[in-house]
């Protein structure tokens, strides 16, 4: 089944308007009709092959909701004209103590991404949502049960269930004092999900003109990274720091920041690899720890607590032609705080 999408043939190539092959609608599958994309910084990694390995032409986007247009005879789950989403991966082994766990996410035996990956069904890649269409199998189908708002409900598929995961799994709410560094895509969702769980949370950032936004998404305080005085007024401040950004940055800095047996938790990752002071670690019995997506179970858990709790993500909705801007301008710093492609541009 053929149908139409966007994507990049090289690391320096533009996206075009191509035709991708989707498998016909088998017993467990959705056929879902794209409505929505977001924009992932991880797109723009593996577009340009910033982590090496990209299988060209590639075709974006792990951030989808769609409407269901097809069901196999074996999906009871949903029905035609239900609005879903689809985020990270699209299979996973499902017999590994991890998947048994409901933490596909770490399946031992790898997931299949979304996007660039072994498709175990047709034996070539997988294609992710920057296109008109796709084929999942029902168990990595998402319901959506927000009442509208779908190009903003798109980024809880990725950032949203990235930045909830390890606040779940951590524990953190009430009592907790909270940093959150950087305020993009996964940074202004951190801010409203440590917020509603009740944390105090400060808004790290080098940019001024932050604050403004960070106040708004509900952050109590903020700190200016390059104000040298006010970081050092901070050591030995926060039970926990999200770390949410991408580009390379001083992980000893943040470090400083944590109170004894203190957690810094990296969400965003940087292309090349960091240097971390063990003394930073072992003077304060403090942790660094890393945190991917949440599993099926935990964002369709995160989905429903934002429905219920009316949270979504801040964005601007682009036409397809413009993602090659939008690329430039994510690099930039230059959006509030996710593009979403509006597919039925396309």
């Amino acid at each position: 089944m053929k149908t139409k999408a966007y994507g990049v043939k090289s690391p320096t190539g533009k996206f075009e308007l191509l035709e991708i092959e989707r498998r016909k609608t088998g017993i467990n599958d959705v056929q879902i009709e794209i409505l929505y994309s977001g924009i992932c910084h991880s797109d723009i990694h593996t577009a340009r092959n910033e982590w090496p390995g990209t299988t060209y032409p590639v075709i974006p986007g792990h951030e989808i909701i769609g409407k269901v247009r097809e069901i196999g005879d074996g999906v009871k789950e949903y029905k035609v004209g239900d609005i879903v989403g689809v985020g990270c991966f699209v299979d996973s082994c499902r017999t590994c103590e991890n998947c048994k766990k409901n933490l596909e996410q770490y399946c031992l035996n790898d997931f299949t991404a979304t996007y660039d990956s072994p498709d175990k069904i047709t034996g070539g890649v997988t294609y992710g949502g920057y296109s008109k269409q796709i084929t999942v199998d029902k168990d990595f189908v998402l319901k959506i049960s927000h009442a509208g708002k779908f190009e903003s409900v798109a980024p809880l598929l990725c950032a949203g269930t990235t930045t909830y995961s390890p606040l779940k799994f951590w524990q953190i709410g009430k009592g907790h004092k909270v940093a959150i560094v950087g305020l993009g895509g996964l940074g202004h969702m951190a801010v409203k999900f440590a917020v509603s769980l009740g944390s105090e949370v400060t808004l790290l950032s080098h940019s001024p003109s932050k604050e403004t936004d960070a106040k708004r998404l509900g952050a109590h305080k903020f700190a200016l990274t390059t104000n040298v005085k006010e970081i050092e007024k901070l050591q030995t401040s926060f039970d926990f720091i999200i770390d949410t950004v991408s580009a390379n940055h001083d992980y000893n800095m943040y470090l400083e920041m944590l109170k004894t047996d203190g957690r810094m938790i990296c969400l965003g990752a940087p292309s090349e690899p960091v240097k971390v002071a063990v003394f930073n670690l072992i003077g304060q019995r403090r942790s660094i720890s890393g945190s991917l997506v949440g599993g099926l179970k935990e964002t369709q858990e995160m989905l429903d607590y934002c429905a219920k709790n009316n949270i979504v993500s801040d964005v601007e909705v682009i036409n397809i032609e413009q993602i090659d801007e939008a690329y430039e301008r994510i690099l930039k710093g230059d959006v509030h705080y996710r593009f979403v492609i509006d597919m039925q541009s396309l």
